[in-house]
């Protein structure tokens, strides 16, 4: 029987094959009591052992799959399996008890867990419950024989089914033969949503219920175009949907001649697009998809992906490699943005009600002025080998941005003293993300050289609605007036000042949204590698006046994000 759900459009394309349900395994045991303990912690720890053997084997999948910055999630889950505490607390429980090692793994897990859950105002803190979880059931898994449905062994074509995609799946994904996924829950900005379209699969987020309604087998067609998936189809719309994914797949191939072109729009307006990273193996994926520059380089991942503070020179070769693989195209580096929920764990940040608002970005650059020191040196020294901006996050008022720039000079006249080559011509600018900032635009225009809005958290702050939070993602909204309104002022304020305004949030690479970016004269949009060249086709059927009345329109007379929406669609013929 053919069933119809619908979804969010998560990235793009349509796929069709046999579904692989990524449901969770019967972990049930009966506990027991023993009589040997010694016996029973060998075995717990042979499981450990073995558990851990998998955990290494998906890290290297992951590197390989999706690179160092997904893959370093498995770093916290190989500390896990190895923490004394932890297995300690295990090996003890059997010998005091005397139960069965599932038991005592058990026990010990949950009061993990509840201990982690509990810290409802420290995100990071609250996701070290799914790694203990993760990895508690890998170990639980092998005590009793059980096999963890493993993304990393699909050896034939599928689309992966499941309530959500964790880390751990999604590092595993081979894209040579999983085609395409649909989940339960997510929004475009969920990890797994980003990683769909870093892997240039399709894919469908927050159907509610898909992974109920499949079976293993199935056939099913994911249509990440409309957000639809179609559970067991007939012949007749087995072949519509072939149609429409052929269709596609000749728009790519059009997309592609694209490459070299530069972006300009009907009426020959040119606007900059550029590509996001994390590190530099993504440079590549850049350049292959067109990029005209790199938009936004985070540099926290190399913070992530250490187990101790990056030197000197560890940040200066990373940035070095980025700006001679980008040659004269600009590259813009953000100063490190940890805190909220990039936390290390050589840092001994402070527990807070709301880390998202509290003490990260540029607010320890500044206290911290040594970590700043180091990585704004490693940026003025990689300077002479390419076109760099520099970009402070997280900027909520001009003293900050004064004080930062500041030091930057500072540290500029200590490299020159010391006989090192810095750039004369570094732009410097900040990020636009917290409300504040946006409506002081025209004051902050006066002074940086350029803007970026990072929309995913201008978006969150403006609504007060955190984007991962299921029940109140119907109010992340990035078509709602009132965003456009904050969007359209910095705009305006870096143009009266002769300055350049860019886009670095999910926001640029949006269909929809472009138009009306299009239209309020946004200079730069940088996005995932994988929408530059849709995002390229699609302005060079805009007229920049007729998208200038359009956005007019969306400003000044719609009232609600469904209203922009609707105006976009009857204007914009979007592929």
């Amino acid at each position: 029987m053919t069933l119809q759900l619908t979804g969010i459009a998560a990235s793009d394309g349509i796929a069709i094959a046999k579904a692989y349900s990524l449901a969770e395994p019967d972990l049930s045991f009966e506990e027991k009591t023993i009589e040997d303990a010694k016996a029973e912690q060998a075995r717990f720890e042979e499981a450990r052992l073995e558990a851990r053997q998998e955990i290494e084997k998906v890290y290297e999948s992951a590197l390989e799959n999706v690179g160092p910055e997904a893959a370093a999630v498995f770093d916290a889950h190989l500390q896990m399996i190895d923490d004394p505490e932890f297995n300690g607390q295990i090996t003890a429980k059997i010998e005091s008890d005397k139960v069965n090692a599932e038991a005592a793994l058990r026990q010990v897990a949950d009061f993990f867990i509840q201990t982690f859950e509990a810290m409802v105002d420290n995100a990071y803190m609250q996701e070290r419950a799914a790694d203990v979880r993760d990895v508690s059931n890998r170990i639980l898994a092998k005590l009793l024989g059980v096999n963890i449905p493993n993304a990393a062994t699909i050896d034939e074509e599928a689309i992966v089914i499941a309530r959500d995609l964790t880390p751990s799946d999604t590092a595993q994904l081979n894209k040579q033969y999983v085609l395409g996924f649909a989940t339960d829950i997510g929004g475009r900005t969920s990890h797994s949503a980003i990683m769909a379209r870093s892997l240039e699969i399709p894919a469908v987020v927050g159907t509610a219920k898909i992974s109920q309604s499949v079976n293993d087998g199935d056939i099913v067609v994911i249509d990440g175009l409309d957000g639809e998936v179609i559970v067991n189809p007939t012949e007749e719309e087995l072949a519509t949907y072939r149609e429409k994914a052929a269709a596609f797949e000749e728009k790519r191939k059009q997309w592609a001649l694209l490459k070299d072109a530069e972006t300009v729009t009907k009426d020959g307006q040119h606007f900059e697009l550029c590509a996001n990273i994390g590190t530099p193996k993504d440079v590549d994926g850049a350049l292959n998809n067109g990029a005209e520059g790199i938009g936004l380089y985070r540099t926290e991942f190399l913070y992530m992906d250490s187990d101790e503070m990056p030197t000197e020179e560890a940040q200066y070769e990373s940035y070095k490699k980025v700006l001679e693989a980008m040659g004269d195209k600009a590259v813009v580096i953000r100063t490190m943005d940890i805190g909220g929920d990039k936390e290390l764990p050589y840092m001994d940040l402070p527990e807070e009600m709301n880390p998202f608002l509290g003490y990260r970005a540029i607010r320890i650059a500044l206290d911290q002025k040594d970590l700043f020191r180091t990585q704004l040196r490693a940026l003025l020294r990689a300077s002479a080998h390419g076109h760099l901006k520099i970009m402070f996050p997280m900027i909520a008022s001009l003293q900050e941005f004064r004080e930062a720039k500041s030091f930057l000079e500072e540290v500029r006249q200590e490299l020159e003293g010391e006989g090192h080559e810095v750039a004369s011509d570094i732009e410097v600018g900040i990020m636009i993300e917290i409300p504040a900032a946006a409506v002081l635009a025209d004051q902050f225009a006066k002074e940086v050289d350029f803007f970026s809005i990072g929309t995913n958290d201008l978006i969150q702050y403006t609504m007060a609605a955190d984007r991962m939070n299921e029940h109140v993602s119907y109010l992340y909204q990035p078509y709602n007036p009132s965003v456009l309104r904050l969007i359209k002022h910095v705009i305006d304020s870096s143009h009266k000042e002769g300055k350049w305004t860019g886009m670095c949030g999910e926001m640029a690479g949006d269909q929809i949204a472009a138009p009306l970016l299009v239209g309020m004269g946004l200079d730069e949009f940088s996005m995932s590698a994988s929408s530059i060249l849709r995002t390229k086709a699609l302005m060079a059927e805009l007229d920049t006046k007729e998208m200038a009345a359009l956005a007019d329109k969306a400003l000044n007379e719609a009232t609600t994000a469904d209203e922009v929406v609707a105006l976009v669609k009857q204007a914009v013929k979007i592929d």
